[in-house]
């Protein structure tokens, strides 16, 4: 089964991605992840696309795609794959279209997590991270016991410069612009389930489950 999950920034990927790789055998390939592996081993893929961040320019889509390919191509992905973070053009939904459907495969299911954007704002306007081991907060629904110090490390929490609300905004901006016709262009294939991402963990942990169960029946 392979299964792509969207959603804008803030909306709670990464959560709902843990609980669908725990409640089925598939990997959840990230496309972070991928980069920061590459970068770290130093591969061919890793040193090109370091050219690209260093001149301060987006990796190309047929980069990011090889990558991802490449990835894809490893035996913990023979049973299908949970893509977070790609496609992220349309360009890269293409290839990734065509990618599977060489080896007879297809994406069963676009888990689109669905956050109007005032509620992506509240949130990530709240969230503090540690500067030393990246535990992250938020200062209504879970604040630190001692304002301002990690309770895990007793280090520094603070707020990124890229969850303050303008930089919020423009990523919210740049997130509609890309995402939309690639939903779209799944929405054409009957895959896309919409899943409402507003309220508690787990009852849209169960809504998103419902969607995989109803996709891939056993």
């Amino acid at each position: 089964m392979f299964v792509i999950i969207f959603g804008p920034p803030g909306a709670g990927k990464g959560t709902q991605a843990a609980r669908i790789v725990q409640a089925h055998p598939i990997p959840q390939v990230a496309t972070g992840d991928i980069f920061r592996k590459n970068l770290r081993e130093g591969t061919a893929l890793g040193i090109e696309s370091k050219g690209y961040m260093e001149a301060g320019k987006l990796v190309p889509d047929e980069l990011v795609s090889k990558i991802v390919a490449d990835r894809l191509q490893q035996d913990d992905c023979v049973a299908g794959a949970l893509l977070d973070g790609f496609p992220r053009s349309l360009p890269q939904a293409c290839f990734l279209d065509a990618w599977l459907a060489e080896r007879g495969m297809a994406i069963g299911l676009v888990v689109h997590l669905v956050v109007p954007d005032s509620v992506i704002v509240e949130r990530m306007g709240g969230r503090r991270t540690c500067t030393n081991c990246g535990a992250t907060y938020h200062v209504s629904v879970s604040p630190t016991k001692v304002q301002g110090i990690c309770d895990r490390c007793g280090s520094q929490v603070i707020q990124r410069p890229d969850d303050n609300e303008a930089t919020v905004l423009t990523r919210l901006a740049t997130y509609h612009e890309q995402t939309s016709p690639i939903v779209e262009h799944y929405r054409a294939l009957g895959v896309v389930a919409d899943v409402e991402g507003v309220g508690s963990i787990d009852r849209i942990g169960d809504h998103v489950i419902e969607a995989i169960t109803k996709a891939f029946p056993v």
